[in-house]
């Protein structure tokens, strides 16, 4: 097969060649942003899912969708250790720097880039990561208190009026939220909250693993109410199939059936993992249909290639501590399981192990689905384990 004209994206965000199974929610998503465009009642949306489902594929496809239809859009990632007003404060420049471009805007906008330096000048000893080109002189008495929480609110208004003026909506894409800090978190769905109820057309997108929903309520026990939590999962049969053999066929190429049923179950029906396996099957394959026997000799490869990349990078980052604690996680299965289960096999008590458990949570790489649960982030994280820390060994270290 030529390597050239493989179809498939196996990359970290990138897009694939269909985005099968999410047609419903993008229409939802376009519906909601063009509702706050001309000033009806639109909920926000949080897209919540494990590693791998394709929630920051499906942010950019939104996004794209919404800047095609004339919406004003800005795209953040929320790292750890950034803060909030960091990673907002150059993109709302740049949003209101385009409004004010627009001569029914312009006046407006204005304003809200005074209202900018006033928030990113009084914020700074706070949240001292903050840099940002500064227009215009702020005016006193707006976005200038020094509080995030009422700040952002004044400063949301100002680019809510703006949005407004020129019949247009900003929609705000957020990935990784749940690496944002709890006040931070509080501020934003407060701003949020404001901008619906002087129904100004900004809309949130945010993305982030499923711990996400329970963080924004703890921050704000109303963001329930607030927001849409879609929750996106492994890909239906039939959406997973498509994923594959519409870009074959695309190509002229076909895969058997036999070898199409061993991909989903091997994928589990994960975006990111049918692309992988897509990919490899077709580096393997000799010729068109691709077999049974190519998506076999595939998996070897791929497994060692999510090892490497996808996996390794995730297993680097932990304590020796936290990767025993995940070691006897993955004991136990795929998961979820209870926390008792888990320290029985590390073996600990659990008040022991909660210092652990919760920095794991803080990097991701576990949540709790119920109290007292523990679950894998990533899929397949458990199988993964087992082949970096074989046999009885870790128990003892």
């Amino acid at each position: 097969m030529d390597s050239i004209r493989n179809p498939f994206a196996p990359g970290a965000g990138t897009p694939p060649p269909d985005l099968a199974g999410r047609d419903e929610l993008r229409e939802a998503l376009r519906v909601a942003i063009e509702r706050a465009r001309i000033g009806r009642p639109a909920k926000s949306a949080m897209l919540v899912g494990l590693r791998g489902v394709g929630k920051t594929v499906l942010l950019d496809r939104v996004r794209a969708d919404a800047e095609a239809a004339g919406i004003h859009t800005i795209r953040i990632e929320a790292p750890e250790g950034r803060s909030l007003p960091a990673l907002l404060a150059p993109q709302l420049r740049q949003a209101l720097l385009r409004l004010s471009h627009l001569q029914a805007a312009k006046d407006i906008a204005i304003r809200g880039l005074r209202a900018l330096a006033g928030f990113a000048s009084m914020l700074k000893a706070t949240y001292n990561d903050i840099e940002v080109g500064l227009d215009y002189d702020s005016e006193p008495g707006l976005a200038d208190n020094g509080d995030l929480e009422h700040d952002l609110q004044a400063l949301f208004e100002q680019v809510g009026l703006a949005a407004k003026a020129a019949d247009t909506a900003l929609v705000l894409f957020i990935d990784e939220l749940q690496y944002v800090d709890e006040d931070q978190m509080a501020a934003l769905i407060t701003a949020m909250h404001r901008t619906e109820q002087r129904q100004l057309p900004i809309v949130l997108v945010g993305a982030g693993l499923p711990q996400l929903r329970g963080r924004m309520g703890n921050a704000k026990s109303y963001a329930e109410r607030l927001f849409n939590f879609p929750e996106i999962g492994p890909l239906p049969a039939a959406a997973a199939r498509r994923a594959i053999v519409k870009p074959l066929a695309d190509e002229g190429t076909a895969i058997d059936d036999d070898a199409m049923d061993q991909l989903i179950n091997v994928t589990e029906g994960y975006a990111y993992f049918l692309q992988q396996w897509g990919y490899y099957t077709w580096e393997t394959a000799s010729a068109s249909p691709l077999t049974l026997k190519d998506v076999n000799q595939a998996t070897a490869i791929v497994v060692a290639a999510l090892d490497e990349s996808f996996f390794r990078v995730r297993f680097d980052r932990l304590t020796p501590k936290e990767k025993r604690y995940l070691r006897a996680m993955a004991e136990l299965g795929a998961g979820p399981h209870r926390s008792g289960d888990i320290a029985t096999g590390y073996p600990a008590k659990v008040t022991s192990l909660a210092p652990t458990r919760s920095s794991l949570i803080a990097k991701g790489m576990i949540w709790s689905p119920n109290h007292g649960d523990t679950a894998f982030t990533v899929p397949m994280f458990d199988q993964f384990m087992k082949r970096i820390m074989p046999g009885e060994d870790w128990r003892k270290s």
